[in-house]
C-alpha cells in the first residue's frame, strides 16, 4: 500500500522547479540571461509524464497572479520581441488549433499564425498520456474521450475531421466491443463501508438493476425496495398535466428531490444513484434536473408518458439531438488528444512525422520544431498570456498587442487580429477594456472541475478474476473504474489478455452537494488545486484493494506508474434549469460573452456553452469568420 513509485518524488521535485521558473522577472534574483527553451531539450516530452498533470503545476501560476492583482508589482517591462504575425491564437486546445487551421485555409497556407499556450503540451483538455512497459507503450487519454455522435456534427465540423483524414467508419473495426464480453467480464457496483456499512464488488449493471442484483448488495430492506421501484415503477405521477406541462415540472426539480418526494424513496436509497450524473454534469443528482435524467434514459419516469423531444431543459436539448443510435465507439487510444495531434500535423507538417489517422496513434511529436525555423505557423507552450490590447482606438486600431509571460519573463508580439480560445472566466482579466456586459457573460463560465486518473499495471489478473472490465463505486472517491477501451489503431494494440500489462481508468468529480451547481464547481476547483498528488495516490491504491484484493490485487507490485489529469477547469459549462434563464436565445451568457471586440474574436467551447470536440471547432470556425478583413 505504501511502497512508493520511484519516479514520483523526482516528478514532484521537478514540478517545483518548473514552478519557479514561470515566476516574473525579479522574483529570482541571480537569473541568468539564458532563452527560456525547454522544449528544444531531447528530453522534453510531456506524454510520457507521470504524477500531476492536466492542469500541471506551473501553467497557472502566472494567471492566478493576474487574477489575484498581484501580478504588475513584479512582472517589469515586457520585452518587445519585434514579432509580427497575421493571427495569435491565446490557446492551444482544439479549438484554438482549428481556429489557426481555419485562418489558414481562408488565408492561405502562408499566413503568419502565432499559437500560444500555458501548458507545456498541445491539446488543452485533450490530453494524451504514456506510460512504459517493458518494451511496449501504453497510451491512455487524460481528457477528452471520443469523437461524440459524428453523423450529428456540422458540416464545418464534419468538414475538419475529412481535413485531417479521419473516417469515423474505421473505429467500427477498430473499437473491438464485445473483447471484455468474450472474457466473460461485465459491468460491477462497489459498495464502500463508510456508506454501506462493508467493502462489497457485487457483479451487475447498475442501469439495469434487478431483485437479485440488490439482495447481493449490503443494503436495508427498505432501500432494495425503493431502488427497485425506480426501475419497476410505471405511475403516472403527474396526472392532469399535458406531456409538455409534466417536462416544464421536471426541468425545475432536481432528479434526487423527484426521487425522494415524487416516488417516496427512503433516504437511505438515495447514495445509490448519487454519482449517475457525475460523468455528463459534474455534479451529482441533486444538483441537475429531473427532466435530463430522463432524457438520458434514467429510470423512474416511465408512468409518465412523455412525448419524444426535447423540452425546456435548458442545458439537455444539444445532447437530445445526438445521434443516440450511433454506437459510442469513435475513440483513438490517445482519445481526441489525436484530433489535436492531427491538427498541429495540418499546421506543421515537421513537428509530426505520417499521413494518415493509424500512423498517428504511434508517432512521436518533435517539440523543438513547434517554435522553431522559419514555418509561417508557431506553437509557443509554457507562455501564459496576460494581456490583449487593441494598438490604438479598437474602432479603428490595425494591430493588437499581445504580453505573454514565458520563463519569468513578460514579452509582447503584435498581430493583425486575436482569436482568445483559452477559458472564457480569463479574458476579463485579459481584456478589462471589455464592455462591462461581456465580462460579466465571461464569467458565468464556470468550468466543471473532473479528475481523469490513468494507472500503469503488470496485469491485470485480479480484475479479471472479480469477473468485472467497469466497476461504478457511488460513494467512493473514485467513482468509476473501468478498464481502458480496447481499440487497436495503426501499429497500436491494446491488451489483449489479463497476463498483459494494461491502462486502468480512475474517474473523480469534486462535488459539494447542496450547492447550486456553479458553487459546486468553484469549490470543486478549489479542491483539486490544493490536492497533492499523494492525496490521490493513496485513494486510488486503497480504493483498488479493497475492490480487487480479493483475487490477488497488490498495489504494491501491480501498480507500475500514475497519472493524475487534474482539470480545476475541465469540462465546458453548460446551462442547468435548476439555477439558469430562462433566457432569449441571443441573451445567453455565452453568446453575449463571444461578441467580437474590435480585432478580437472568442471562441472555446465555452462560446457554445457545450463541452464537446465538436462545439470547440463550431466556435472556431466563428471566431474566424468574425475577424475583419
Amino acid at each position: 500500500m505504501n511502497l512508493p513509485i520511484s519516479r514520483r518524488d523526482f516528478l514532484d521535485g521537478m514540478a517545483i522547479a518548473l514552478g519557479a521558473s514561470m515566476l516574473p522577472a525579479g522574483c529570482r534574483p541571480d537569473e541568468p540571461e539564458v532563452p527560456f527553451a525547454p522544449e528544444r531539450d531531447p528530453r522534453y516530452y510531456p506524454p510520457a509524464l507521470t504524477g500531476l498533470r492536466g492542469n500541471h503545476p506551473g501553467s497557472f501560476d502566472v494567471a492566478h497572479q493576474l487574477r489575484d492583482g498581484t501580478l504588475r508589482k513584479t512582472l517589469g517591462r515586457p520585452h518587445d520581441t519585434g514579432e509580427r504575425y497575421d493571427l495569435v491564437v491565446v490557446g492551444a486546445g482544439i479549438s484554438g488549433l482549428s481556429a489557426a487551421h481555419f485562418y489558414r485555409k481562408v488565408h492561405g497556407e502562408a499566413a503568419q499564425v502565432l499559437v500560444l499556450d500555458n501548458h507545456d503540451d498541445i491539446g488543452g483538455h485533450a490530453k494524451r498520456n504514456e506510460f512504459t512497459a517493458g518494451d511496449r507503450t501504453l497510451i491512455g487519454y487524460g481528457g477528452t474521450e471520443s469523437i461524440e455522435s459524428p453523423a450529428q456534427y456540422s458540416a464545418v465540423a464534419k468538414g475538419v475531421l475529412a481535413d485531417l483524414g479521419i473516417e469515423v467508419r474505421r473505429f467500427y473495426t477498430a473499437f473491438d466491443r464485445h473483447r471484455y464480453a468474450r472474457l466473460g467480464l461485465g459491468p460491477g457496483i462497489f459498495f464502500d463501508r463508510e456508506t454501506f456499512g462493508t467493502d462489497r464488488l457485487v457483479r451487475g449493471d447498475a442501469d439495469a438493476v434487478s431483485r437479485t442484483l440488490l439482495q447481493r448488495a449490503p443494503l436495508s430492506a427498505v432501500a432494495r425496495r425503493d431502488i427497485l421501484k425506480v426501475f419497476q415503477d410505471r405511475q403516472d405521477h403527474f396526472p392532469g398535466l399535458t406531456s409538455d406541462e409534466k417536462k416544464t415540472r421536471l426541468a425545475r426539480l432536481s432528479y434526487r428531490d423527484y426521487l425522494l418526494t415524487i416516488l417516496h424513496l427512503a433516504p437511505d436509497a438515495i447514495p445509490f444513484f448519487q454519482s449517475r450524473t457525475h460523468d455528463l454534469y459534474g455534479v451529482g443528482i441533486d444538483a441537475v434536473p429531473a427532466f435530463d435524467c430522463w432524457g438520458l434514459g434514467y429510470p423512474g419516469f416511465a408512468g409518465l408518458h412523455l412525448a419524444p423531444g426535447s423540452g425546456p431543459g435548458i442545458g439537455l436539448t444539444p445532447l437530445l439531438e445526438m445521434n443516440e443510435a450511433e454506437p459510442y465507439i469513435f475513440h483513438f487510444p490517445d482519445g481526441n488528444a489525436s484530433i489535436a495531434r492531427l491538427l498541429v500535423r495540418r499546421l506543421l507538417p515537421q513537428a509530426l512525422p505520417g499521413r494518415t489517422m493509424e500512423d498517428v496513434v504511434t508517432a512521436r511529436l518533435d517539440y523543438a520544431t513547434l517554435d522553431a525555423g522559419a514555418a509561417p505557423t508557431r506553437i509557443r507552450l509554457n507562455s501564459t498570456v496576460v494581456r490583449v490590447r487593441h494598438v490604438g482606438d479598437p474602432g479603428s486600431a490595425r494591430e493588437v498587442e499581445i504580453t505573454y509571460v514565458r520563463g519569468g519573463r513578460a514579452a509582447t508580439v503584435r498581430a493583425g487580429a486575436c482569436v482568445l480560445a483559452g477559458w472564457h472566466v480569463m479574458i476579463p482579466y485579459l481584456c478589462p477594456e471589455l464592455p462591462e456586459r461581456q465580462r460579466t457573460a465571461l464569467s458565468y463560465a464556470v468550468k466543471v472541475p473532473l479528475v481523469y486518473t490513468n494507472v500503469a499495471l503488470r496485469d491485470w489478473k485480479a480484475i479479471a478474476k472479480a469477473g468485472v472490465a467497469e466497476v461504478v463505486a457511488p460513494s467512493s472517491y473514485y467513482y468509476r473504474v473501468s478498464l481502458d477501451f480496447p481499440v487497436d489503431l495503426g501499429d497500436y494494440r491494446s491488451s489483449r489478455t489479463p497476463a498483459e500489462p494494461a491502462v486502468l481508468k480512475l474517474f473523480r468529480t469534486p462535488c459539494h452537494p447542496g450547492l447550486p451547481a456553479r458553487d459546486q464547481h468553484r469549490a470543486g476547483r478549489t479542491e483539486l488545486l490544493t490536492t497533492p498528488f499523494a492525496t490521490f495516490e493513496h485513494h486510488l491504491r486503497d480504493q483498488l484493494t479493497r475492490m480487487f484484493g480479493a483475487g490477488g490485487f497488490d498495489p504494491a507490485t501491480d501498480i507500475t506508474a500514475i497519472t493524475v489529469n487534474r482539470w480545476a477547469h475541465g469540462y465546458a459549462y453548460e446551462y442547468n434549469s435548476l439555477w439558469d434563464g430562462p433566457w432569449e436565445d441571443d441573451q445567453r451568457p455565452c453568446v453575449v460573452a463571444r461578441q467580437p471586440f474590435g480585432r478580437i474574436t472568442i471562441a472555446n467551447s465555452d462560446a457554445g456553452a457545450f463541452a464537446y470536440t465538436n462545439s470547440a471547432i463550431d466556435q472556431a470556425w466563428r471566431a474566424v469568420q468574425e475577424l475583419p478583413a
